[in-house]
């Protein structure tokens, strides 16, 4: 993950799937995993795409009654909830560990309310294909190889199908899905360092709450008391878990099985499947250009993930 191992930037979702290797498992996770050792891997990471998108499809139907604000609080607070009793992480950790998972969480919390911003305004295929352009710009990262020239001419030229294939298209939206991607590609940086300070449950839990503190006070502030009502609470519940919750818990048990660079061309397919989701769950339809730029950001997901594992040493 990051740039010790480029292919690991893939290792995470649009709001908050990480890659940082395996930790201890607390006895419901080792309970989990042999159910999940019976499932092949590419399944697993297939599901872990699916659900993060069918989850944004969800959120997106509760901003009627929630708001984006609202939505956002309940999916990092529901899902901070859940991990902190998955993992039972202790805040004993020294100074240097605590900035790290400080800057983590705050800019999970940024980066989820840039994109449910973006969601509100443009279909979800387009949000998730701009917000990619974080991880592929982290993937490129000091490369030096006319290939890798070719990759982000491929990603930007992808862009500008997007941008001129729909006149009506929000360029709010597209500027909020933008920001979520670079706040994407300083999650993997920090996503990084918080697997060399902490132990990998532990830091994502505390970051996860501190992503929650941060949004929680928008969402009230926004929403008020509509997030009280029942069905928005489990609504919000239901959106953490798909989002957050499960596709974290099946990509971690995937990178136990399969390597880095498979996992990464894998994840590659995430705006293609956010279009197709979007498509069939919230009935966007795209212009046959915008579907054109959403492969050629997957291809160029794929080639650079697939050439940055090459060019690293074998260990």
């Amino acid at each position: 993950m990051a740039t010790s191992n480029t292919s690991n930037t893939w290792n995470t979702s649009d709001a908050d799937r990480t890659g940082t290797g395996p930790s201890p498992r607390s006895p419901l996770t080792a309970s989990a995993g042999r159910v999940f050792d019976t499932v092949p891997p590419t399944v697993l990471v297939l599901l872990g795409i699916v659900s993060v998108q069918v989850g944004a499809a969800l959120a997106k139907n509760l901003f009627g009654a929630a708001g984006s604000f609202g939505t956002v609080a309940l999916r990092l607070f529901f899902a901070a909830a859940v991990l902190m009793l998955l993992w039972r992480p202790s805040p004993r950790m020294n100074r240097r560990a605590w900035t790290v998972v400080l800057g983590y969480g705050a800019v999970l919390g940024l980066m989820n309310l840039c994109f449910y911003l973006a969601l509100a305004r443009i279909p979800l295929g387009i949000a998730v294909t701009i917000e990619f352009l974080g991880p592929l710009g982290v993937a490129l990262a000091g490369a030096r190889r006319w290939l890798d020239a070719f990759w982000a001419v491929l990603a930007a030229g992808g862009v500008v199908l997007l941008m001129e294939g729909r006149g009506e298209l929000d360029l709010v939206g597209c500027l909020f899905a933008l920001a979520a991607g670079v706040c994407w590609g300083l999650y993997i940086l920090l996503g990084a360092a918080l697997g060399r300070h902490t132990p990998e449950g532990d830091g994502l839990a505390l970051g996860m709450a501190v992503a929650a503190l941060m949004a929680v006070p928008f969402g009230v502030a926004d929403s008020g008391t509509a997030l009280l009502q029942p069905w928005v609470l489990v609504a919000g519940l239901g959106v953490a878990l798909l989002s957050s919750v499960i596709p974290y818990s099946l990509d971690l048990e995937a990178l136990r099985r399969m390597p880095p660079r498979v996992f990464g061309i894998l994840m590659s397919l995430e705006p293609a499947v956010a279009a197709l989701i979007g498509l069939v769950v919230l009935r966007e339809s795209l212009y046959w250009s915008q579907w054109l730029a959403v492969l050629c950001v997957v291809v160029a997901s794929a080639g650079a993930t697939r050439a940055a594992r090459a060019s690293l040493p074998d260990s």
